[in-house]
């Protein structure tokens, strides 16, 4: 099983920034990713609808042979990812924000947290936050606009930037030192937001530490690719195909995009 593809998925191009850390960190393994920005966001819809998605991107990748599943979208894994587990054989990695690593790392126990409104809202987010920030204040702020402004190619447009500074500011206002980006689609903002805050914040994302969880599952379960061979990585998307290449710049020869109705 070890030339078996890892499976990808997320509501759009913002998976991405997860799928270049495993592609780093994971150097013999092939990939396929589906970016479902069709359908992109997901974090202003109902739990049913997000669940109805997630097993139609699943079982696409199960049909192409992934030996594991990455759902790398923050809205997906909060509110999915135990149907997942129970419908299917597969081995799932889910995506949650990083509060644990906020809460060790702040000084002025403040934390700001930048999501979607289904994953701000959803029962898992909760319990990870009462288990892991008792003494901190915690400022919640849902992203409202970012992820259409992103999947459009319109990263570094002004709307984008005055968006930001509308979430971020209040956050630098009340001390926030740590910035916790709770969906994938934001670490491609990184550059945007370390200028605006002029390293008065550390920028946590999980994009690292789901490559290495990939990593350490397929060890444990005895399929990681440990000899070099020619890999290839399969970006499949439903629309917009230009913004994935806007988002890579270029494109490595063992990369090919491909648009697909799914």
């Amino acid at each position: 099983m070890n030339k078996q593809p890892i499976g990808i998925f997320d509501s759009g191009v913002g998976g991405l920034s997860i799928w270049s850390e495993i592609k780093a960190l994971l150097p013999n393994e092939n990939t396929i990713y589906l970016a479902d920005s069709a359908n992109a966001p997901y974090g202003n819809k109902t739990t049913q609808e997000i669940v109805a998605l997630c097993i139609k991107n699943t079982e696409l990748l199960i049909s192409k042979g992934c030996k594991l599943i990455v759902v790398a979208c923050n809205t997906a894994t909060t509110n999915a990812i135990s149907v997942l587990r129970a419908r299917y054989k597969v081995p799932f990695i889910g995506i949650e924000p990083a509060i644990k690593p906020a809460s060790l790392q702040t000084k002025t126990n403040r934390i700001g947290i930048l999501a979607t409104k289904g994953t701000l809202n959803s029962r898992l987010f909760a319990e990870t936050s009462k288990k892991h920030l008792i003494n901190c204040k915690i400022i919640e702020q849902v992203g409202e606009g970012l992820v259409p402004l992103i999947e459009n190619g319109k990263l570094h447009s002004n709307k984008t930037k005055q968006l930001l500074v509308k979430y971020i500011q209040p956050m630098l206002d009340q001390e926030v030192d740590c910035l916790v980006l709770g969906c994938t689609h934001y670490p491609f903002l990184i550059p945007m937001i370390q200028e605006m805050t002029n390293g008065k914040m550390t920028i946590i994302d999980s994009g690292l530490a789901v490559a290495r969880q990939t990593k350490a599952v397929l060890i444990k379960e005895n399929m990681l690719a440990t000899l070099p061979q020619d890999t290839t990585h399969q970006l499949y998307s439903n629309t917009q195909l230009n913004t994935i290449q806007i988002l890579l710049a270029s494109i490595p020869k063992n990369v090919a995009l491909k648009f697909k109705d799914f």
